[in-house]
């Protein structure tokens, strides 16, 4: 795992859109339209924009390629977490959740947040995150509020 830099743009890319095309066809249904909605923000010199402006993206690797891809913003929220269609149930995923809540907590942050698709969503509750609230729609597609506490548990 790493921070991203302009020179991983191409294939960050690549990621952000094979994932949502390839793995998110119960939130977008396979219209081409959705899609192409929910991409539109995914292409090479968007990217570069988000790293240039000091956005906190991280990538995760193996053998040399870029395999997911994961972002924060605002200081609590996880905006992105993508893994490549190719690498799914590796547990790169979970990996790269892990590093996400702890570069939060180590930012100091109490409290982390986050909108899950319906593709992603048993994925964070699996990893302890909770619904923060009624569920949204964004162009159609469902999205779920959820929230987790980054402090760890006390123990009594």
């Amino acid at each position: 795992m790493r921070r991203a830099t302009v020179f991983d743009v191409f294939q960050i890319s690549q990621v952000l859109i094979r994932s949502i095309t390839h793995l998110c066809a119960a939130d977008h249904h396979k219209d081409p339209e959705l899609v192409a909605l929910w991409t539109s923000n995914k292409d090479p010199q968007t990217v570069r924009g988000w790293i240039q402006s000091g956005s906190d993206i991280w990538v995760a690797e193996l053998d040399g390629q870029i395999v997911a891809v994961g972002g924060l913003r605002h200081g609590s929220m996880i905006s992105l977490l993508y893994v490549d269609p190719g690498h799914v149930r590796r547990g790169i995923g979970r990996a790269l959740l892990v590093r996400l809540e702890q570069e939060l907590a180590d930012q100091g942050c109490a409290q982390a947040y986050l909108d899950a698709t319906h593709t992603a969503r048993a994925f964070y509750l699996r990893y302890g995150w909770a619904s923060a609230g009624d569920v949204e729609e964004w162009h159609g597609m469902t999205q779920f509020p959820l929230r987790k506490s980054l402090h760890p548990a006390e123990k009594g």
